[in-house]
């Protein structure tokens, strides 16, 4: 796994130097920054981390014949992926849909999937993968921040880290193909699912470009039941209607 790691000092970001280099670069190549000057997150908001403190990194999957419709499963794999290591650093965690780590209500990890389609299928995907490692202060206007070295209380080595964090992503992607992945890794998403079947509060948001955390919207009170066919997320209302969500058009409440 070593040899197909490539470090960087300062990079822009992983994923979009990645996304351009993908083609002449085989399966699972790997991109870390010990410091990235535009990392990028979900949703079009910033990924910010100080400069050798956390992972930062992107990794390149080139599936066999993913269909489009099912791309989903590729968040699934990075996200359970990253709970099996958690959990073998003795760390409860859960999976704030779509693809976000929390432990308890903090968030410890985000994660970027951009797939490249070709004839109705996944040719390449790219998955960029920022993980707190060793920050203890953070900027204040990041709501919910954690570390796993806030967690356990221990230090880690950033590069003596990556390969494991690695190892339990690929285990999953090599299943990719195998009978169990389709109904196997929907049931384990479900089950690592944060807040799922509680009742709690969201706000549902209207149709814009501007950033999630920047807008505001009407507030409801509902449960998550799982995710539908088009990887939405399905909340009941309190009058036992079924609403499903995109990422942009909900906001959790926490």
């Amino acid at each position: 796994m070593a040899d197909s790691i490539h470090w960087f000092d300062t990079i822009d970001s992983t994923n979009t130097r990645l996304l351009a280099d993908q083609a002449g670069l085989p399966d699972r190549t790997v991109y870390a920054a010990l410091f990235q000057t535009a990392g990028r997150g979900q949703k079009g908001n910033r990924w910010e981390s100080r400069p050798g403190e956390n992972l930062t990194f992107s990794f390149l999957l080139k599936p066999d014949g993913i269909p489009a419709r099912e791309q989903f499963i590729l968040s699934q794999v990075v996200a359970l992926g990253l709970i099996d290591f958690l959990r073998g650093e003795g760390v409860a965690a859960s999976i704030k849909w779509p693809n976000d780590i929390y432990v308890g209500d903090r968030k410890i990890c985000g994660t970027l999937i951009e797939p490249t389609l070709s004839g109705g299928r996944v040719s390449a995907a790219v998955a960029g993968i920022g993980l707190n490692l060793n920050q203890r202060d953070f900027d204040p206007s990041l709501p919910n921040p954690t570390s796993l070295g806030l967690v356990t209380g221990r230090r880690y080595d950033v590069k003596e880290t990556l390969p494991r964090v690695l190892a339990p992503i690929f285990a999953r992607c090599d299943k990719l193909g195998s009978p169990y992945a389709r109904n196997g890794y929907d049931a384990e998403y479900l089950a690592c699912l944060y807040r799922r079947g509680e009742w709690r509060e969201f706000e549902e948001m209207p149709a814009t470009d501007v950033p999630t955390e920047q807008r505001s919207g009407r507030r409801i009170q509902a449960r998550i039941l799982g995710i539908d066919p088009e990887a939405r997320l399905l909340l009941e209302h309190r009058d036992g209607t079924l609403h499903p969500y995109g990422s942009k058009e909900i906001k959790y409440i926490i």
